[in-house]
Protein backbone atom coordinates (compact mmCIF):
# COMPACT_ATOMS: atom_id res chain seq x y z
CA UNK A 1 0.00 0.00 0.00
CA UNK A 2 1.13 3.60 -1.07
CA UNK A 3 2.02 5.97 2.02
CA UNK A 4 -0.88 7.70 3.49
CA UNK A 5 -1.19 11.00 5.38
CA UNK A 6 -2.69 11.01 9.36
CA UNK A 7 -3.34 13.84 11.03
CA UNK A 8 -3.96 13.85 14.24
CA UNK A 9 -5.70 16.76 16.24
CA UNK A 10 -4.57 16.28 19.95
CA UNK A 11 -3.60 18.04 22.92
CA UNK A 12 -0.32 20.22 23.23
CA UNK A 13 2.10 17.51 22.09
CA UNK A 14 4.60 18.30 25.31
CA UNK A 15 2.01 17.10 27.97
CA UNK A 16 1.04 14.09 26.34
CA UNK A 17 2.55 10.90 28.01
CA UNK A 18 4.05 8.74 25.76
CA UNK A 19 4.46 5.48 27.94
CA UNK A 20 0.33 4.98 28.14
CA UNK A 21 -0.94 7.84 25.42
CA UNK A 22 -3.35 5.58 22.72
CA UNK A 23 -3.12 8.58 19.90
CA UNK A 24 0.88 8.24 20.10
CA UNK A 25 0.51 4.62 19.87
CA UNK A 26 -1.92 4.95 16.86
CA UNK A 27 0.97 7.47 15.44
CA UNK A 28 3.79 4.64 16.33
CA UNK A 29 1.50 1.96 14.31
CA UNK A 30 0.93 4.25 11.57
CA UNK A 31 4.42 5.64 11.48
CA UNK A 32 6.32 2.07 10.90
CA UNK A 33 3.90 1.26 7.99
CA UNK A 34 5.42 4.23 6.06
CA UNK A 35 2.81 6.41 6.90
CA UNK A 36 3.18 10.18 7.36
CA UNK A 37 1.74 11.56 10.98
CA UNK A 38 1.22 15.11 11.24
CA UNK A 39 -0.15 16.81 14.73
CA UNK A 40 -3.03 19.72 14.51
CA UNK A 41 -3.83 22.07 17.73
CA UNK A 42 -7.67 22.56 17.69
CA UNK A 43 -6.91 26.28 18.53
CA UNK A 44 -5.19 25.94 14.77
CA UNK A 45 -8.34 25.12 12.72
CA UNK A 46 -10.00 27.94 10.68
CA UNK A 47 -12.87 28.20 7.98
CA UNK A 48 -12.72 30.83 4.78
CA UNK A 49 -13.98 30.42 1.09
CA UNK A 50 -15.49 26.99 1.96
CA UNK A 51 -11.88 25.72 2.88
CA UNK A 52 -11.09 24.03 6.18
CA UNK A 53 -7.87 24.77 7.08
CA UNK A 54 -5.41 24.01 10.33
CA UNK A 55 -1.35 24.72 10.95
CA UNK A 56 -0.09 20.97 10.54
CA UNK A 57 3.40 19.52 11.76
CA UNK A 58 4.77 16.53 10.27
CA UNK A 59 6.20 14.47 12.98
CA UNK A 60 9.20 11.77 13.50
CA UNK A 61 8.57 9.58 15.81
CA UNK A 62 10.90 7.59 18.19
CA UNK A 63 10.71 4.89 20.54
CA UNK A 64 11.81 7.20 23.78
CA UNK A 65 9.22 7.68 25.95
CA UNK A 66 10.93 11.38 27.05
CA UNK A 67 11.46 12.66 23.62
CA UNK A 68 9.03 10.71 21.86
CA UNK A 69 8.99 12.92 18.55
CA UNK A 70 10.24 15.62 16.44
CA UNK A 71 8.88 18.15 14.55
CA UNK A 72 10.01 17.73 10.62
CA UNK A 73 7.87 20.43 8.98
CA UNK A 74 5.37 23.00 10.07
CA UNK A 75 2.27 24.18 7.42
CA UNK A 76 -1.47 25.45 6.73
CA UNK A 77 -3.22 22.72 5.01
CA UNK A 78 -6.62 22.39 4.19
CA UNK A 79 -7.99 19.04 6.23
CA UNK A 80 -8.86 17.68 2.82
CA UNK A 81 -5.18 17.34 1.94
CA UNK A 82 -4.77 14.45 4.56
CA UNK A 83 -6.20 10.44 3.96
CA UNK A 84 -7.72 10.52 7.66
CA UNK A 85 -8.07 13.02 10.28
CA UNK A 86 -8.41 11.96 13.72
CA UNK A 87 -9.88 13.81 16.26
CA UNK A 88 -8.54 13.12 19.41
CA UNK A 89 -8.83 16.08 21.77
CA UNK A 90 -9.32 15.48 25.38
CA UNK A 91 -13.02 17.01 27.07
CA UNK A 92 -13.92 19.16 28.19
CA UNK A 93 -16.48 19.00 26.03
CA UNK A 94 -17.31 22.67 26.08
CA UNK A 95 -17.86 25.60 23.41
CA UNK A 96 -15.25 25.63 22.03
CA UNK A 97 -15.18 21.69 21.59
CA UNK A 98 -18.43 21.77 19.47
CA UNK A 99 -17.23 24.73 17.44
CA UNK A 100 -13.99 22.17 16.52
CA UNK A 101 -16.95 19.90 15.43
CA UNK A 102 -18.53 22.34 12.97
CA UNK A 103 -15.65 23.67 11.59
CA UNK A 104 -14.97 19.89 11.16
CA UNK A 105 -18.21 19.01 9.37
CA UNK A 106 -17.82 21.66 7.03
CA UNK A 107 -14.35 20.49 6.23
CA UNK A 108 -16.11 16.75 5.69
CA UNK A 109 -18.56 18.48 3.55
CA UNK A 110 -15.61 19.44 0.93
CA UNK A 111 -14.15 15.71 1.09
CA UNK A 112 -11.86 15.46 4.54
CA UNK A 113 -12.07 12.32 6.44
CA UNK A 114 -13.00 13.00 10.18
CA UNK A 115 -13.18 10.36 12.55
CA UNK A 116 -14.94 10.17 14.89
CA UNK A 117 -17.61 12.33 12.74
CA UNK A 118 -17.92 15.08 13.97
CA UNK A 119 -21.91 15.50 13.88
CA UNK A 120 -21.82 11.52 15.84
CA UNK A 121 -19.18 13.16 18.57
CA UNK A 122 -21.43 16.22 19.21
CA UNK A 123 -24.75 13.95 18.94
CA UNK A 124 -23.58 11.42 21.78
CA UNK A 125 -23.15 12.58 25.05
CA UNK A 126 -20.89 10.34 26.70
CA UNK A 127 -22.91 10.01 29.47
CA UNK A 128 -26.65 10.22 28.32
CA UNK A 129 -26.16 8.43 25.21
CA UNK A 130 -26.39 5.22 27.28
CA UNK A 131 -30.46 5.75 27.24
CA UNK A 132 -30.42 4.97 23.52
CA UNK A 133 -29.43 1.24 25.05
CA UNK A 134 -31.85 0.80 28.11
CA UNK A 135 -31.82 -2.85 28.06
CA UNK A 136 -27.93 -2.61 29.04
CA UNK A 137 -28.14 -0.07 31.55
CA UNK A 138 -28.79 -0.06 35.91
CA UNK A 139 -31.45 2.57 37.08
CA UNK A 140 -30.21 5.63 35.89
CA UNK A 141 -32.05 9.50 36.23
CA UNK A 142 -30.71 12.59 34.74
CA UNK A 143 -32.15 16.05 36.59
CA UNK A 144 -31.29 18.59 37.70
CA UNK A 145 -33.78 19.88 40.75
CA UNK A 146 -32.28 18.57 43.99
CA UNK A 147 -35.84 17.44 45.13
CA UNK A 148 -36.03 14.53 42.25
CA UNK A 149 -32.72 13.54 42.84
CA UNK A 150 -33.11 13.75 46.42
CA UNK A 151 -36.59 11.15 45.96
CA UNK A 152 -33.95 8.69 43.52
CA UNK A 153 -31.60 8.56 46.94
CA UNK A 154 -34.64 7.84 48.89
CA UNK A 155 -35.52 4.78 46.48
CA UNK A 156 -32.91 2.98 45.69
CA UNK A 157 -30.74 4.61 49.00
CA UNK A 158 -27.28 3.83 47.31
CA UNK A 159 -26.52 5.90 44.11
CA UNK A 160 -23.60 7.41 41.95
CA UNK A 161 -24.00 10.77 41.42
CA UNK A 162 -21.79 12.72 37.89
CA UNK A 163 -21.38 15.44 36.12
CA UNK A 164 -22.54 15.39 32.33
CA UNK A 165 -19.15 16.37 31.55
CA UNK A 166 -16.76 15.17 33.37
CA UNK A 167 -14.06 12.76 32.83
CA UNK A 168 -11.37 10.96 34.45
CA UNK A 169 -13.55 10.46 37.37
CA UNK A 170 -13.78 13.87 38.43
CA UNK A 171 -16.52 15.27 40.59
CA UNK A 172 -18.08 11.30 40.95
CA UNK A 173 -19.60 11.13 44.40
CA UNK A 174 -21.17 8.11 45.89
CA UNK A 175 -23.88 9.07 47.98
CA UNK A 176 -26.21 6.89 50.62
CA UNK A 177 -29.67 7.42 51.87
CA UNK A 178 -28.22 8.25 55.43
CA UNK A 179 -25.19 10.56 54.09
CA UNK A 180 -25.23 13.62 56.10
CA UNK A 181 -23.49 15.47 52.96
CA UNK A 182 -26.22 14.17 51.11
CA UNK A 183 -27.76 17.93 50.44
CA UNK A 184 -24.42 19.86 49.89
CA UNK A 185 -23.22 17.12 47.15
CA UNK A 186 -26.94 17.76 45.33
CA UNK A 187 -26.20 21.78 45.92
CA UNK A 188 -22.25 21.53 44.36
CA UNK A 189 -22.89 19.07 41.72
CA UNK A 190 -26.31 21.06 40.45
CA UNK A 191 -24.73 24.22 40.76
CA UNK A 192 -28.04 24.84 43.17
CA UNK A 193 -30.44 23.53 40.47
CA UNK A 194 -28.95 24.97 37.46
CA UNK A 195 -26.93 21.96 35.80
CA UNK A 196 -27.98 18.52 34.91
CA UNK A 197 -26.46 15.86 36.21
CA UNK A 198 -26.84 11.68 36.43
CA UNK A 199 -27.61 9.38 38.85
CA UNK A 200 -27.14 5.66 39.01
CA UNK A 201 -28.23 2.69 41.18
CA UNK A 202 -24.83 2.02 42.72
CA UNK A 203 -23.05 -1.26 41.42
CA UNK A 204 -21.05 -2.72 43.66
CA UNK A 205 -19.53 -5.05 40.70
CA UNK A 206 -17.45 -2.21 40.69
CA UNK A 207 -14.62 -3.51 43.24
CA UNK A 208 -13.86 -6.07 40.03
CA UNK A 209 -13.41 -2.73 37.70
CA UNK A 210 -15.00 -0.75 35.25
CA UNK A 211 -14.35 -1.98 32.28
CA UNK A 212 -13.43 -0.34 29.34
CA UNK A 213 -14.41 -1.97 26.05
CA UNK A 214 -12.92 -1.11 22.82
CA UNK A 215 -14.86 -0.90 19.57
CA UNK A 216 -12.07 -0.08 16.51
CA UNK A 217 -13.55 0.13 12.91
CA UNK A 218 -16.89 -1.88 14.05
CA UNK A 219 -14.99 -4.59 15.52
CA UNK A 220 -15.14 -5.35 19.27
CA UNK A 221 -11.51 -5.88 20.32
CA UNK A 222 -11.66 -9.60 22.84
CA UNK A 223 -9.74 -7.81 25.79
CA UNK A 224 -10.86 -5.10 28.09
CA UNK A 225 -9.02 -2.99 30.44
CA UNK A 226 -10.65 -3.53 34.07
CA UNK A 227 -9.96 -0.35 36.06
CA UNK A 228 -10.23 -1.52 39.69
CA UNK A 229 -10.61 1.13 42.16
CA UNK A 230 -7.76 1.60 45.11
CA UNK A 231 -8.59 0.99 48.61
CA UNK A 232 -11.27 2.98 49.62
CA UNK A 233 -12.46 4.36 46.62
CA UNK A 234 -15.03 3.83 44.63
CA UNK A 235 -13.88 5.35 41.43
CA UNK A 236 -12.03 2.80 39.31
CA UNK A 237 -10.48 5.82 36.67
CA UNK A 238 -7.01 5.17 36.34
CA UNK A 239 -6.88 9.16 36.69
CA UNK A 240 -8.18 8.31 40.28
CA UNK A 241 -5.82 6.01 41.03
CA UNK A 242 -7.32 3.10 40.00
CA UNK A 243 -5.33 -0.25 38.52
CA UNK A 244 -5.66 -1.10 34.77
CA UNK A 245 -5.42 -5.44 34.32
CA UNK A 246 -6.09 -6.53 31.36
CA UNK A 247 -8.69 -9.36 30.89
CA UNK A 248 -10.61 -11.17 27.66
CA UNK A 249 -14.14 -9.52 27.57
CA UNK A 250 -17.02 -11.53 29.26
CA UNK A 251 -20.05 -13.18 27.55
CA UNK A 252 -22.02 -10.05 28.78
CA UNK A 253 -19.44 -7.64 27.76
CA UNK A 254 -19.36 -9.02 23.79
CA UNK A 255 -23.29 -9.45 24.24
CA UNK A 256 -23.20 -5.36 24.89
CA UNK A 257 -20.76 -4.38 22.32
CA UNK A 258 -21.47 -6.56 19.79
CA UNK A 259 -24.85 -4.80 19.92
CA UNK A 260 -23.55 -1.31 19.54
CA UNK A 261 -20.83 -1.61 17.37
CA UNK A 262 -22.56 -1.97 13.83
CA UNK A 263 -25.11 1.21 15.14
CA UNK A 264 -22.51 3.43 16.06
CA UNK A 265 -20.10 2.39 13.44
CA UNK A 266 -23.07 3.32 11.00
CA UNK A 267 -22.71 6.85 12.26
CA UNK A 268 -19.17 7.20 11.77
CA UNK A 269 -17.81 6.75 15.15
CA UNK A 270 -14.35 4.51 14.37
CA UNK A 271 -13.74 4.57 17.78
CA UNK A 272 -15.79 3.90 20.91
CA UNK A 273 -14.92 3.20 24.60
CA UNK A 274 -17.59 1.50 26.28
CA UNK A 275 -17.15 1.92 30.00
CA UNK A 276 -19.59 -1.77 31.89
CA UNK A 277 -19.73 -2.56 35.50
CA UNK A 278 -20.50 -5.91 36.00
CA UNK A 279 -23.67 -5.94 33.99
CA UNK A 280 -24.34 -3.12 33.01
CA UNK A 281 -23.20 -0.10 30.91
CA UNK A 282 -22.59 3.21 31.77
CA UNK A 283 -20.97 5.46 29.49
CA UNK A 284 -20.09 5.46 25.99
CA UNK A 285 -17.06 7.03 24.93
CA UNK A 286 -16.37 9.11 21.39
CA UNK A 287 -13.95 11.95 22.22
CA UNK A 288 -11.07 10.10 22.92
CA UNK A 289 -11.56 6.63 24.35
CA UNK A 290 -8.07 5.45 25.50
CA UNK A 291 -6.28 2.25 26.84
CA UNK A 292 -5.13 0.89 23.93
CA UNK A 293 -1.35 0.76 25.19
CA UNK A 294 -2.16 -1.06 28.45
CA UNK A 295 -4.71 -3.51 26.76
CA UNK A 296 -1.68 -3.98 24.34
CA UNK A 297 1.20 -4.06 27.34
CA UNK A 298 -0.58 -6.81 29.17
CA UNK A 299 -2.27 -8.98 26.10
CA UNK A 300 0.15 -8.76 22.96
CA UNK A 301 -3.24 -7.41 21.42
CA UNK A 302 -2.04 -4.60 18.89
CA UNK A 303 -5.19 -2.27 19.17
CA UNK A 304 -3.50 0.24 17.53
CA UNK A 305 -2.57 -1.70 14.56
CA UNK A 306 -6.40 -2.77 14.47
CA UNK A 307 -7.44 0.83 14.04
CA UNK A 308 -4.52 0.99 10.92
CA UNK A 309 -6.34 -1.55 9.30
CA UNK A 310 -9.19 -0.07 9.45
CA UNK A 311 -7.88 3.71 8.47
CA UNK A 312 -6.68 1.99 5.71
CA UNK A 313 -9.54 0.01 4.27
CA UNK A 314 -11.55 3.15 4.55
Amino acid sequence: MSAMQFAFIVDPLDGLKAYKDSSIAMMREAQARGHGVHAIQRPSLTWRDDRACARAQRLALTADDHNWFRVEEESVAALTAFDAVLMRQDPPFDFEYVAATWLLERAQRTGARIWNDPRAIRDHSEKVAIAEFPQFIATTLVAREPRDLDAFVDELGDVILKPLDGMGGSQIFRVRRDDPNRNVILETLTHDGTRSVMAQRYIPEIAAGDKRVLIVGGEVIPYCLARIPKAGETRGNLAAGGRGVAQPISPRDREIAETLAPILFARGLMIVGLDIIGDYLTEINVTSPTCFVEVAQQTGFNVAAKLVDALERR
